[in-house]
């Protein structure tokens, strides 16, 4: 049974997809001959929390705690909503405040990588005495934050032991890098510290083939794809919806605002008397307000049921009830790499999908291999209204469905097979 540290910032009680990589992998690793150790902070500053997710963990795993200072705890004493927004990512471009303003100064130029930097000294000190004592065989280190793979690097170099960087979204490449208002010298900071981890480490792992090619032209280390994916464990009852509902699980941030379908939605509803009486437009999970003020000027208010955070046991039976699902990324270069785990179990609750993003989104590629849904840029209306205007015939006739295929490689317990691959090679 080999050993494996995993070095994670997001556990549970933690709340959102961040947490459910790891949570799973650890859930099934001895299945694959490995037995996994959790370091993760004692005091966590979390967006968003789920004590669901607590009843999934092994209740024999050795898990390993200390304490973290982070800044977002004294930025709260100035604006606790935009602290909250801030560290969850969710980051406006319009009417941006000089208080937001110059937190996004200091979080980006003073706290490289990013705010929870000051763990990794004591985590280095912490673990180095803990591994020398308890030796383990690998080390795996997940980010964001990436300022855990920093730890990773610097008990490889003391230990000599074996250092697995895993990346659940990109670095420098990700949406929000350019919004952190850096200056020259923070950039190049960045960039070096993202090359350096990436030469250093001796696997990389990554969850989509446009972060393989891009950190592909920065490190010969060899690069794996393992994405995300759902649990088929999961028992869930639920009766489909009676009304046309098209749901959305998950944050819905500043730009990540689809008007186009805002748009053809409205105007099947003023042809469509019967259509704008069925639809309901589901949110579950945080809204922006820009969002909220894009769907009121489209007059969908009264179509819209805002649910706020849901646990993730009430996201999956969402999810199964709901008659089509919604997945939307930023219309951005940035954000073709990005693929929401989200996709993952609108998958294995069978419920087509409109799925709208970037050109080359990676998102295309699986909607389109396990025939789920159908994918459209920001600019295609008339794609998105014949869709629509498809599933809705199907719903009026009691037989709207999707015959997806091939998605069970996509399940938990077969990525955390080639995680294990890897551990033990």
């Amino acid at each position: 049974m080999k050993r494996a540290l995993i070095i994670t910032y997001y556990w549970p009680p933690a709340g959102g997809p961040g947490v459910q990589r790891w949570l799973k992998f650890v859930k099934y690793f001895r299945k694959f001959g490995v037995e996994p150790i959790v370091y993760a902070p004692e005091n966590p500053n979390y967006p968003l929390v789920d004590e669901n997710f607590t009843s999934e963990i092994p209740k024999d795993i050795e898990i390993i705690k200390q304490p973290i200072n982070e800044p977002y705890r004294f930025a709260k004493l100035f604006s606790k909503k935009k602290t909250k927004q801030i560290s969850s990512g969710i980051i406006s471009k319009k009417e941006v405040s000089a208080m937001e303003k110059l937190m996004l100064y200091v979080r980006g130029n003073f706290f490289i990588p990013d705010a929870r930097v000051g763990w990794v000294k004591p985590s280095v000190a912490f673990l180095s005495k803990y591994i020398t004592e308890n030796p383990v065989d690998v080390i795996i280190t997940t980010g964001p934050p990436h300022s855990l793979h920093l730890i990773g690097m610097q008990l490889q170099k003391e230990l000599n032991v074996k250092w697995i960087a895993d990346f659940r979204d990109p670095w420098t490449t990700i949406h929000y890098h350019k919004s952190l208002r850096l200056n020259k010298a923070s950039e190049q900071k960045h960039k070096a510290l993202e090359a350096l981890v990436l030469k250093s480490a001796d696997i990389i792992t990554v969850t989509s083939p446009t972060t393989k090619k891009e950190f592909g032209m920065i490190t010969e280390t060899p690069i794996e794809v393992i994405t995300n994916g759902f649990d088929i464990s999961e028992k869930i009852e639920f009766v489909t919806d009676s009304v046309f509902s098209i749901s959305h699980i998950g944050s819905l941030l500043s730009e990540r605002n689809p008007e186009v379908l805002w748009k053809v939605l409205a105007e099947i509803c003023k042809e469509n008397p019967s259509f704008k009486n069925d639809l309901r437009l589901k949110f579950a999970g945080a809204v922006s307000d820009e969002v909220k003020k894009s769907l009121e000027s489209f007059e969908l208010s009264e179509n819209c049921n805002f649910l706020g955070y849901v646990s993730h046991s009430e996201a999956l039976k969402l999810q199964h009830q709901s008659q089509v699902l919604l997945l939307v990324e930023i219309n951005s270069a940035e954000t073709r790499a990005i693929i929401p785990g989200k996709l993952f179990e609108y998958l294995a609750a069978k419920r087509p999908i409109i799925a709208l993003g970037p050109k080359e989104s990676d998102i295309e590629g699986i909607i389109s291999e396990t025939k789920s849904g159908k994918f459209f840029s920001y600019w295609d209306d008339d794609g998105i209204m014949a869709e629509i205007l498809q599933f809705y015939g199907h719903f009026k006739n009691s037989d709207l469905k999707t015959d997806s295929e091939g998605i069970e490689k996509y399940s938990r317990r077969e990525l955390t097979k080639q995680m294990a691959a890897l551990i033990q090679n």
